[in-house]
């Protein structure tokens, strides 16, 4: 008949001996299969480059319209998006093309043309105004880095042009925007839908006669100059038509 002492003197030795043979298997490698269970191989990531970089003007801004037509649909691929792109332009870059964007958080570039690292040189600020630093951003983007489109993204809704519509007085340094988009605001007779569109065109007007580098490129047939409207409840992007074309 087993008594408790008996018992409890059982299950000592069975816990001592287990404890014995744990330690055995991980000094000698040998680990059972029930206690430490192999993990799950996570699915070989696709290709990270699935498109060819654009090489003209026109093949560039043709990329982003696609890329974009896929981030409405749903259909994004993600290209260039994991480790190896990461470590591929660690040591230099060379994309195809600049932006001009809003700093609204709800418009991430990369993301709404459906690109990845290195493929898009992005500068924003509220507004997506062209004031010199960012001309002289956008500048070293194309001439420097080679991009041969250069893009104007407005989006709906701004904040920015809705508050130089309104007037009123803002905290800070915010009211310093205003300048910039005033005259988008009074040409569109305080309709915000044109008035925002007239914010891509004015920008971009500014960098194709204010800059002589972009301005050499463009001529050269080494530049486009394009813009858009993001829309943020569709996600699509609405070409506007540009100075001169």
């Amino acid at each position: 008949m087993c008594t408790a002492h008996d018992s409890t003197l059982s299950r000592r030795n069975f816990l001592g001996r287990a404890a014995t043979a744990g330690a055995a298997a991980v000094a000698t490698g040998v680990v059972a299969p029930m206690v430490f269970a192999p993990m799950a191989h996570a699915a070989p990531s696709p290709d990270h480059r699935l498109f060819d970089t654009p090489s003209t003007p026109q093949d560039a801004l043709a990329a982003l319209y696609a890329g974009n037509e896929r981030f409405v649909k749903g259909e994004i691929t993600a290209p260039n998006r994991n480790m190896t792109r990461l470590k591929e332009v660690a040591g230099g870059q060379k994309p195809f093309a600049a932006f001009l964007g809003c700093a609204d958080s709800r418009v991430p570039i990369e993301i709404v043309f459906d690109q990845g690292f290195g493929d898009l040189f992005v500068t924003r600020i509220a507004g997506n105004v062209a004031d010199p630093a960012i001309i002289g951003s956008l500048e070293f983007g194309v001439e420097v880095l080679g991009a041969s489109v250069l893009y104007v993204l407005g989006h709906s809704k701004c904040g920015a042009v809705s508050a130089t519509i309104a007037g009123g007085e803002v905290p800070g340094q915010i009211s310093t925007l205003y300048q910039h988009i005033r005259r988008a605001a009074k040409e569109a007779n305080g309709d915000l839908t044109k008035a925002i569109e007239r914010n891509v065109q004015i920008p971009a007007e500014i960098l194709s006669e204010a800059s002589p580098v972009v301005a050499r490129r463009i001529k050269a047939g080494q530049l486009t100059l394009a813009g858009g409207v993001y829309d943020l409840e569709t996600g699509r992007v609405r070409p506007v038509a540009m100075p001169g074309k």
